[in-house]
């Protein structure tokens, strides 16, 4: 029986800077051979306060050999993810329409406290095994407004991060678009207001570096070598052992 080889999920660009830079993983650190390289990397990228509101930040470990002194260096840096807009369908996604129009989370609980439909029906039914987790996410929304503290926010981050464990529902497919991730990025940039240090599950991280590349292939924007150096030494530190053979162009997952 042929082994199994899991694929990768990085898309080609990425790969080509993995080859390129020859990097190798000890626990959180990732060492390489481009020392050069490594030191050139901004700790952070050249944008306002204003700007950086609107980017997740994930720090990177980096080790590397400085063969003159005879020792290793550590330095963490921040890969910088600029957030893309999640887009309402045509003719759907009301509620998540209002939402974004009012800059509000779109906050389920309260959906399903007002007058009954098909459509707060339909929810209730997806997610009746959720219903306390949409509450705690409501609470802490109220305390947050009446006291001013973002910290109060980070169960909220927390909990939608396991609700998008079990997406898509027949609710959000149908009726509220995919909701989760706006309420993932509106309560990123929320926590960003308030200075708040916090990091989102790999698989998260993962998944907005994916937009954001679709987004920068898609409009044609220019390559940012310093980000994929990044998001592809945050991925060798994510998944270490993903596709640990010789990765192949053909074995990626391109979006």
């Amino acid at each position: 029986m042929a082994q199994f080889k899991p694929k990768p999920m990085l898309n080609r660009s990425e790969l080509r800077q993995i080859k390129k830079s020859r990097t190798r993983v000890q626990g959180k650190k990732v060492l390489t051979d481009d020392v050069k390289k490594l030191k050139s990397l901004k700790v952070t990228p050249d944008i306002s306060p204003e700007e950086a509101i609107h980017y997740y930040k994930e720090p990177i470990w980096i080790e590397y050999y400085i063969p003159k002194e005879s020792r290793f260096a550590l330095e963490v840096k921040y890969l910088f993810i600029k957030l893309i807009d999640v887009a309402p369908r045509e003719g759907k996604d009301k509620y998540l329409q209002e939402a974004i129009q009012k800059n509000e989370l779109l906050n389920v609980h309260q959906i399903l406290k007002g007058k009954k439909t098909p459509e707060t029906e339909l929810i209730k039914r997806s997610y009746q095994n959720s219903l306390s987790m949409f509450e705690t996410i409501d609470d802490q929304l109220e305390q947050f407004y009446f006291t001013g503290d973002h910290n109060l926010l980070l169960p909220a981050l927390y909990i939608t991060e396991t609700l998008m464990l079990f997406e898509p529902t027949l609710a959000s497919l149908e009726v509220l678009g995919d909701f989760c991730l706006y309420n993932l990025q509106w309560l990123i940039k929320k926590l960003n207001e308030g200075n708040i240090t916090f990091s989102l599950e790999d698989r998260n991280v993962l998944l907005l570096i994916k937009r954001r590349n679709e987004y920068w292939e898609a409009n044609n924007l220019p390559e940012d070598e310093d980000f994929e150096l990044f998001a592809a030494l945050f991925f060798e530190q994510a998944y270490p052992h993903r596709g640990a053979e010789e990765l192949e162009e053909q074995d990626f997952l391109v979006h």
